[in-house]
């Protein structure tokens, strides 16, 4: 776990592990917004959220599967920024260029949330009609012109048009809407989770940027962030500091918090480059681990987060902390002998995981148990390194098992997760709407659990969607 220099890598591949762990946390975002409300087991829902009142209970301590997915996507977004910068980098830009990329990406990402949340049928209206459906449909084809990667062949005058015509019409859709209570337009109506992604994905780049080969200072920059969220449990100018936004609508200091997770996902970030760098274009061989002990810790990854999860919900916190070391010292035995690139990459990047793993069972009794809102330090620590488990299964699975069609949906997903995000409101729904299939389905699933089926059915209609567009080349930034 010492400190890695970066360079930029010789060769530039995609990590497609990294790509499906991605794909994963966005489909089950989807998949659980899906799902209907009632009587359903408490697993199927945010922890502080229990059935059958839904109330919000901030005293309530505990995780379920629901509670991973927004870290699981905010650790791939911060270990996506070592990738994409230093293939920048590679390509020559300097400093200034990059920061300048930073911060459009995270104004891009800011005006997403605005938008989706200004578009999105059922906030437009309480029962939509085929009016409200087209105009969905008109909303999301307005992302593309806006946030779509153009290609490299049409003339530069050409994407200029293409971009003046897509923010116009925007802007326009967005100043003619109306809502039920009958307001227009609001800064401050917007998607909470996307503006969260957007503050962290500026400050992280930049942290990356100027620390790209000095974890320490990364450290400490974590350090200071944990320090002033405990002092901000007390009144006086760090509470207030923490509180304070001169434009809430775009930026507040408390989201910066989330920083905890962005920050280990640029450290696995920084490994993979090395990795990329590293690693040769012949087939992957290995030194000194068969099948059987790259299937063995797979399931030791995947068993690794059903342990932690159930044992949080349940508060079986000194147990579920045993078993959580009985299965790292395990998974110690099975990655210790690593000699090819790839065994190397899967052992550095399993340290990390049961690092931030231990240290987040650690702080869990304090601020009252592990809760997802109000977040607490035990939840930053524990879900980053169940992220990193997971992605080393991928790993696995996609990149030295070769078995990347068993995820190819999800690699889909990954990388286009914004259609998939903006697609379920503005493409999906508004398609059930207009043909009535979404009364058709309702028709056929009453109870709950087949209102769970239905929500599958919907998650896969989306997932296949992306499909296509990632098919065809069709990608919104990121």
């Amino acid at each position: 776990m010492s400190q890695t220099i970066v360079s930029a890598p010789q060769q530039q591949r995609r990590m497609l592990a990294l790509d499906a762990l991605r794909g994963l946390s966005i489909l089950l975002m989807l998949f659980s917004s899906s799902i209907p409300f009632g009587v359903l087991p408490s697993w199927m829902y945010h922890a502080q959220e229990p059935p059958p009142t839904h109330v919000f209970n901030p005293n309530l301590p505990g995780i379920t599967w629901v509670d991973l997915v927004f870290p699981f996507f905010l650790f791939t977004m911060g270990a996506a920024i070592p990738l994409a910068l230093s293939s920048r980098m590679k390509r020559g830009q300097g400093s200034w260029h990059l920061g300048f990329a930073v911060l459009w990406r995270g104004l891009l990402l800011a005006g997403f949330a605005i938008y989706v949340m200004q578009i999105r049928p059922n906030v437009i209206s309480n029962n939509p009609d085929w009016k409200i459906w087209l105009a969905a449909l008109l909303g999301f084809a307005l992302l593309f012109p806006v946030m779509a990667k153009l290609p490299n062949s049409w003339p530069r005058n050409v994407k200029y048009a293409v971009r003046v015509v897509g923010w116009l019409g925007a802007i326009l859709f967005m100043a003619l809407v109306h809502f039920p209570d009958g307001s227009g337009f609001s800064l401050y109506r917007s998607d909470i989770i996307i503006l969260v992604l957007a503050n962290v994905a500026f400050f992280g780049g930049i942290i990356w940027l100027f620390t790209r080969e000095r974890w320490l200072i990364r450290f400490g920059i974590m350090a200071m962030l944990v320090a002033m969220r405990l002092s901000a449990t007390t009144p006086g100018w760090i509470d207030s500091f923490w509180s304070f936004s001169p434009f809430s609508w775009l930026y507040q200091f408390r989201f910066l918090q989330y920083l905890l997770i962005i920050i280990p996902g640029t450290i696995v970030g920084d490994i993979i480059v090395r990795w990329m760098g590293e690693a040769k274009d012949d087939p992957v061989t290995l030194k000194s681990w068969g099948s059987s002990k790259l299937t063995l810790l797979t399931i030791a990854m995947v068993a690794t987060n059903f342990v932690a999860v159930i044992g949080l919900k349940a508060q079986w916190v000194p147990g579920t902390t045993a078993a959580a070391v009985v299965l790292c010292m395990v998974g110690w035995l099975l990655v210790r002998n690593a000699r090819s690139p790839e065994e190397k990459l899967i052992r550095i990047l399993y340290q990390w995981g049961v690092l931030w793993l231990l240290l987040g069972l650690l702080f869990e009794p304090y601020e009252g148990g592990i809760k997802k809102d109000p977040a607490t330090l035990s939840y930053y620590f524990v879900t980053s390194g169940l992220a990193i488990f997971v992605l080393i299964a991928f790993l696995i699975i996609v990149d030295i098992l070769k078995q990347r069609r068993s995820l190819q949906f999800l690699i889909d997903s990954g990388q286009n997760p914004m259609i998939a995000y903006a697609g379920i409101n503005n493409l999906i729904a508004p398609i059930l709407g207009l043909t009535g299939l979404n009364t058709f389905l309702d028709s056929i699933t009453p109870t709950p659990w087949l209102g769970v089926l239905r929500g599958a059915f919907i998650t896969y209609l989306i997932a296949l969607a992306t499909t296509i567009f990632t098919k065809r080349k069709v990608f919104l930034r990121t």
